[in-house]
């Protein structure tokens, strides 16, 4: 019997069997997988980690190198473990590779347009028999009551389907015997985040600075965001505080900003299609939207997924634990009243949140009658997102003082920063030649940069098909651009993590540049006497102690922050009131970043590398 012909992946007979009673076993893929992976994950928290299914892939026998391969593909966000959905596609490419010999991106994407067979995973033959029983316990029509989604067998084995499976109907494996159809009507809750981090509210600022520098030890967390969130409760965050880090660079982060979707920050002038974009990438209006010529959008929108559609108000978003938006209370309700979540079911919102932002203006009576810091509110959301377009169209090519601003927030975020100039399909070819370069000429004298951000050419516009009467010969061009737009989004599910962990140690280095410009000022300050003096002193030649600073520390140049808004920020705190630098504090830092974080991306990556 050649491999396939039947229905069973343990390898037995014919299925046309039927019981006594006159019905077949019926276990589809889906139910099998669940079964699997919650065999193999053995602290049963839903997270398959390298240890666990390197045991567990051994069984299909395969060459390490194709199931380092395996891992890869289905890691492809880099979380560092398998959740039942990534698992099934585990299977799925482990059965194609034993068919195939081999395994790639091409080669999954060909064969999962058809059903595919369950892999010959060798030793299962007691789990299976679990499964027979289980299946005969929950069709048997006399049986007792017992619920089916957690029937004990017989060694006290529980068998319950975990979350995260989507049920195809693609395929399905009927096994001979006395029993019928299985479903597992359970889910598998996990058992909470066992990483070692403390919540900052329940320690005293001395236990704090004890537990920044004490060693961490990695063998609890389960991803590495479960890393980061340890290292940075444990070292970062009390020294953060401390310092006050958070009224110089960013809030403070909560344990959702580390959780919370990838994300894309639309900027632009009004009415250059920054909502029409979004409409464009969504296939469908969201909640509240108005489009329009004049600057319609009032209101910071953050787009995202939910069944039903609802729009949610500020106050209430900054008060849910869940949602990573609880920093922006501190621009007050003068911001929170033009905030607001759009929800609507779409397949990209699962993955992306879209942010949409008030057109930025260009008279100065219009800035100033705003009840918020528009810039500050850019700069918090910009921190925190993993993409950010411009956009422009080819009327709209000045770049006004507040737009000046607002990109001049972006610094240390260039390489998120993609440009696009939308509309392009309302000039002919010369004239869309001279507003490439005018826009390129713009970019470079705003951005300080000979390198200047990648730019889209195109027309996002859900509603009208792109114009050709005004030049023909643009189409194709426009039509290339979008793809690679729309290519360089849909992959942000998958830079994510990676993401999470560059932004954080772009954070650490940030703070540790804070901590010892504090700890330097602090040092040159009186104890006694004639402090209001010498601190004013000091902040009149602030570049000068940056220099200082660098020379000491032997640190770039480019990491300092900007001398003017740290003056700013530093005039309304007492330097004397900020601890003392000492060495203990330092080497929390170093180690975090030359030990902790190293190790735990180390800890995983594909464990067949």
């Amino acid at each position: 019997m050649q491999r396939g012909e039947s229905g069973n992946p343990f390898g037995g007979d014919d299925d046309s069997q039927l019981d006594p009673r006159g019905y077949s076993i019926t276990l589809d893929r889906d139910t099998l997988y669940s079964s699997w992976f919650q065999l193999a994950d053995t602290d049963h928290d839903n997270k398959l980690t390298g240890p666990d299914a390197v045991k567990f892939f051994e069984r299909s026998q395969l060459p390490r190198p194709i199931l380092a391969k395996v891992w890869a593909l289905a890691d492809n966000a880099r979380k560092g473990y398998l959740d039942p959905s990534t698992f099934a596609k585990a299977m799925d490419m482990i059965s194609i590779a034993q068919s195939t010999g081999d395994i790639s991106a091409d080669i999954y994407r060909q064969k999962s347009a058809k059903p595919i067979e369950t892999p010959q995973l060798s030793g299962l033959e007691k789990h299976h028999q679990k499964l027979l029983a289980q299946a005969q316990a929950e069709q048997n029509p006399f049986t007792n009551g017992t619920s089916s989604s957690a029937r004990t067998l017989p060694d006290g084995d529980p068998l319950v389907q975990p979350r995260g499976i989507n049920r195809s109907p693609s395929s399905s494996y009927t096994y001979k015997g006395g029993a019928a159809q299985s479903s597992f009507g359970g889910a598998n809750q996990s058992q909470g985040n066992q990483s070692s981090f403390v919540s900052p509210g329940k320690q005293t600022a001395k236990e704090a600075m004890r537990r920044a520098r004490k060693p961490l030890s990695m063998k609890h967390c389960t991803s590495i965001i479960d890393g980061l969130k340890t290292i940075y409760f444990n070292k970062i965050r009390p020294l953060e505080e401390a310092y006050k880090f958070g009224s110089f660079f960013s809030s403070l982060l909560t344990e959702s900003d580390f959780e919370a979707k990838p994300s894309v920050l639309l900027l632009g002038q009004y009415s250059t299609g920054k909502t029409t974009f979004i409409k464009h990438l969504l296939g469908r209006d969201y909640p509240g939207i108005h489009i329009g010529p004049e600057p319609t959008t009032d209101r910071f929108v953050v787009v995202t997924h939910a069944l039903e559609e609802r729009r949610t108000p500020g106050n209430t978003l900054i008060v849910q634990p869940d949602q990573p938006w609880q920093g922006l209370a501190q621009y007050g309700n003068g911001f929170l009243a033009k905030f607001e979540a759009a929800s609507c079911a779409n397949k990209l919102l699962e993955e992306v949140t879209l942010v949409d932002t008030p057109g930025v203006l260009s008279g100065e009576k219009q800035r100033i009658e705003r009840t918020y810091n528009f810039i500050d509110v850019c700069g918090w959301f910009a921190a925190r997102c993993d993409l950010i377009l411009l956009l422009f169209d080819p009327h709209k090519l000045d770049i006004s003082d507040e737009f000046k601003q607002v990109i001049s927030t972006l610094r240390g975020h260039d390489d998120k920063v993609r440009v696009v100039l939308n509309k392009a399909d309302q000039v002919d070819q010369q004239q869309l030649m001279r507003v490439y370069g005018a826009l390129m000429w713009s970019l470079g004298k705003v951005f300080k940069s000979p390198e200047v951000c990648k730019v889209y050419i195109g027309s996002f516009n859900a509603d009208k098909p792109i114009r050709t009467d005004m030049n023909p010969s643009g189409e194709e061009l426009f039509n290339k651009e979008q793809a690679d737009l729309l290519q360089d989004l849909f992959e942000i599910p998958q830079r994510s993590c990676d993401r999470k962990v560059n932004e954080f140690v772009k954070r650490v280095r940030a703070a540790k540049i804070h901590i010892l410009i504090m700890g330097h000022l602090r040092k040159k300050m009186p104890a006694m006497m004639g402090k209001a003096k010498a601190q004013e002193k000091l902040l009149a030649n602030l570049q000068a102690e940056f220099g200082m600073v660098q020379r000491e520390y032997h640190l770039p140049a480019g990491d300092f922050p900007d001398v003017v808004r740290y003056r700013e920020i530093l005039q309304a705190y007492d330097i004397t009131q900020f601890p003392k630098l000492k060495d203990s504090m330092l080497k929390a830092i170093e180690d975090s970043l030359s030990v902790d974080i190293p190790s735990l991306v180390r800890q995983f990556d594909n464990p067949y590398a």
